[in-house]
């Protein structure tokens, strides 16, 4: 038995929902399935909590040591990256209040690599960061998921779209959230990667079969809303992170490594 843990998101459910529930061949391993939001997922992995897990990029910088990480399963692309948002007429993020969604997410290191730490950072669940700025908590916030499609609804502004600073900067895809394995499994990880990658492919293949399961756990119930979110998380990086995926990450690293972030 692996346990194996992953958000609620709808690219997630929509990767696992075939592993999950077998409709797929899953060469005889068995899952004990966690869900959570990605941040306690980065600090489960801190202390090596789970076999398989979806971490952020960032997290899995901190964890390398002691998990592997695998070839599919992955969110990494163009177009896709985090937004920063505020109320309505900010325009300076000096001396504001910002909510981002966690110490070890892509999403407050590409925020710290754009502006550095010059912002009083509250950490937050990501579902509570835009009804913190529309309620007053927050002057602004870093937002993932299905928030790029719905901080209008909050009355707030995009200030800027870190993923498209981060594509104008280093011309490649935005790595964002990936799947690993402990070390422990190691000798299972090809089979581990190719049963994910055929869950994967179930979905693309059987769009309708995943719905009841996705719309089970979404934090936004609009269908519009889950299907936009699937399209743009889930690619071809998902099948296979690839040289580019790779070294989408190495940059990472090395521009988070050349600021002193690590």
């Amino acid at each position: 038995m692996l346990s194996l843990a992953f958000s609620s998101c709808p690219n997630d459910t929509f990767i696992f929902h075939a592993l999950v529930h077998k409709c797929i061949d899953t060469h005889n391993f068995e899952f004990d399935v966690h869900i959570d939001d990605v941040e306690s997922l980065n600090h489960a992995a801190l202390t090596q909590h789970y076999d398989i897990t979806k971490l952020s990029f960032h997290g899995f910088l901190y964890v390398q040591q002691h998990y592997d990480l695998l070839d599919a399963g992955a969110a990494l692309g163009f177009g896709c990256g985090p937004l920063v948002v505020t109320r309505k007429g900010l325009t300076n993020l000096l001396n504001a209040k910002i909510a981002t969604p966690g110490q070890y997410t892509t999403a407050h290191l590409l925020f710290l690599l754009r502006f550095g730490n010059l912002c009083d950072i509250t950490h937050v669940r990501f579902d509570e960061i835009l009804p913190g700025i529309n309620n007053g908590i927050f002057d602004a916030g870093v937002i993932i998921h299905e928030g790029r499609f719905i901080y209008h609804q909050y009355n707030c502004d995009m200030l800027i779209d870190l993923g498209k600073w981060w594509e104008d900067v280093t011309g490649l895809p935005i790595p964002l959230g990936c799947i690993a394995i402990h070390k422990r499994h190691a000798d299972s990880k090809p089979l581990i990667e190719e049963t994910i990658r055929q869950s994967i492919l179930y979905a693309r293949k059987n769009p309708d079969a995943s719905k009841e399961y996705i719309r089970s756990l979404a934090q936004e119930l609009d269908d519009t809303v889950i299907q936009q979110h699937i399209d743009l998380y889930v690619n071809d990086f998902s099948l296979s992170l690839g040289t580019t995926g790779i070294k989408a990450l190495q940059t990472l690293k090395e521009m988070a490594q050349c600021r002193g972030i690590f």
